[in-house]
């Protein structure tokens, strides 16, 4: 009965759009493990023991809150099945402080990355044009490399089925477009049966983990400030870096402020504005600006 109702459940939760890639396995193992201890039915302690597996607290929050969801959906029709109380806490981590690249840092980056590899070699171009496009438009790196030479427009870039499978168009700077269409002029014969933007090599498309070891690579060559403690100069800052330059930029209106957190939000493929005012209270330098407006307005000096 639970193995079936399982299998419905995710089909339901993929039908809603979600890819469920791990929750699938989780739950037939605490079905099997459920159905081993005689439970037709959602059970709380069983639950509870199942979930308590692991050594660390949050992975069994983790475990057990994908239960719970189940519960819930399983619960809604027939009252026999137990929602688990969340007795490990809460599932979901605190995001870390993000690093936030200065426009010499991202100069930096971009120059160092053309020189990797072999003198003059299509392997720089190509890194120092990826991690200045993501610096620039804020995409997320999965984006970057998923883009082919038809989702390269007058308009901008088009953003086919990204996360949460949304697409979006993202406008382009002319300054961008112009530096675009130079390393196309290139990218085009390197690989001409290829047609994913960034190629590898070996003339295939390039991959994440390929394109974070040549970040990491120019990150400990300009020597940017790593160690336990402090935030990660990782190839998405650039996403975080662009998003915190866009902030800083609002204007002071309440009606402006709206509406270029709601332009932001759908530039960046946030799927809710909740997403883009996370950068705020991230942020040091805006969480200061923003504690030195409310003190003008409590004062008086409203601005």
């Amino acid at each position: 009965m639970l193995a079936q109702a399982v299998e419905s459940y995710l089909s339901v939760r993929r039908a809603a759009g979600f890819e469920l890639q791990s929750q699938g396995g989780f739950l037939r193992s605490f079905v099997r493990f459920s159905e081993a201890k005689g439970k037709d039915y959602v059970c709380s302690e069983t639950a509870i023991e199942w979930a308590g597996s692991p050594p660390t607290v949050f992975q069994r929050a983790r475990r057990l809150s994908m239960v719970i969801r189940f519960a819930r959906y399983m619960r809604a029709e027939d009252q026999r099945h137990e929602i688990p109380p969340a007795i490990f806490g809460s599932a979901t981590r605190p995001r870390s402080v993000p690093f936030i690249f200065s426009s010499d840092d991202i100069q930096h980056i971009v120059r160092t990355a053309s020189q990797l590899g072999c003198r003059d070699s299509f392997q720089g171009q190509t890194y120092s044009t990826l991690f200045a496009l993501v610096a620039c438009t804020g995409l997320r790196i999965s984006e970057a490399l998923r883009l082919r030479f038809d989702d390269i427009t007058t308009d901008g870039l088009i953003i086919r089925c990204s996360k949460f499978r949304k697409s979006r168009l993202v406008p382009l700077h002319q300054t961008t477009q112009a530096a675009l269409e130079r390393y196309l002029q290139r990218r085009r014969p390197y690989a001409p049966l290829e047609d994913h933007l960034f190629v590898s090599t070996s003339r295939r498309p390039l991959q994440p983990l390929s394109a974070r070891v040549a970040f990491s690579i120019v990150v400990k060559k300009i020597g940017l400030p790593r160690g336990p403690g402090l935030p990660r100069p990782t190839i998405h800052a650039l996403r975080h870096s662009f998003a915190v330059r866009a902030l800083e930029t609002c204007p002071d209106s309440r009606d402006h402020i709206t509406k270029h957190m709601l332009a932001l939000s759908t530039y960046l493929g946030h799927t809710a504005v909740g997403y883009t005012y996370w950068y705020l209270e991230a942020t040091a330098d805006l969480m200061r600006n923003i504690a030195v407006t409310s003190e003008r307005f409590v004062i008086g000096g409203r601005s």
